[in-house]
């Protein structure tokens, strides 16, 4: 196999994300929402300009506006890049989720909270109650909304591990299927303008 002729998309780290709230004086939500937030706009089919997306993500927050420019990049970067691993054909797609160094319940939760978000993200382009939605795709969303229910009070043992590695695998793969549902090549539309750069 040759050598990789470009570096693969890799998403911010989520700690990095979480500190980068504290910073911002953000308590209410978790790096995992975020994601899952623009996980949801970018599966719908939209495409945010970056001061829509900064909105977005501050009302999110709840935040009037961010105080850091470096914030700005890290959440610009998170998008980029999510966007990046949705358009990649080998289905490298991962969730911005609590890793392994934090405890079941934690990791639940924190998967809990990316469905959310991705459920607000894809409901805000009305796209759940799209009448061309496959029934599948109808049927993952479904299961998103169950998952998104997950609480903490998982038992810590090697079977509920197991169980929500696959929970999560799950949800992974339900993504790149609407993303390939929604994002479907179309003729051009009329709002196809250059793309504005970040100043």
């Amino acid at each position: 196999m040759s050598s990789e002729t470009h570096a693969q998309p890799e998403l911010p780290d989520f700690d990095l994300i979480a500190n980068l709230m504290v910073a911002e004086g953000v308590h209410v939500v978790s790096p995992s929402e975020l994601h899952g937030l623009f996980s949801g706009h970018l599966a719908a089919g939209a495409r945010l300009e970056p001061a829509v997306l900064l909105q977005g993500a501050c009302d999110l927050m709840d935040v009037e506006a961010l105080k850091h420019e470096n914030s700005k990049i890290l959440l610009l970067d998170l998008y980029q890049q999510s966007l990046a691993m949705l358009e990649a054909p080998e289905l490298i797609f991962e969730l911005c989720v609590a890793d392994e160094d934090q405890s079941l319940a934690q990791r639940a939760e924190s998967l809990g909270q990316w469905c959310q978000g991705f459920l607000s993200g894809f409901g805000l382009y009305g796209k759940h109650t799209d009448k061309t939605l496959s029934r599948e795709a109808k049927e993952a969303l479904a299961d998103l909304n169950q998952i998104a229910q997950i609480v903490a009070g998982v038992e810590e043992d090697d079977g509920s591990e197991n169980d929500l590695m696959e929970v999560e695998e799950y949800v992974r793969m339900v993504v790149l299927m609407l993303f390939a549902e929604c994002n479907k090549a179309e003729p051009p539309a009329d709002n196809n303008s250059p793309q504005t750069t970040v100043h």
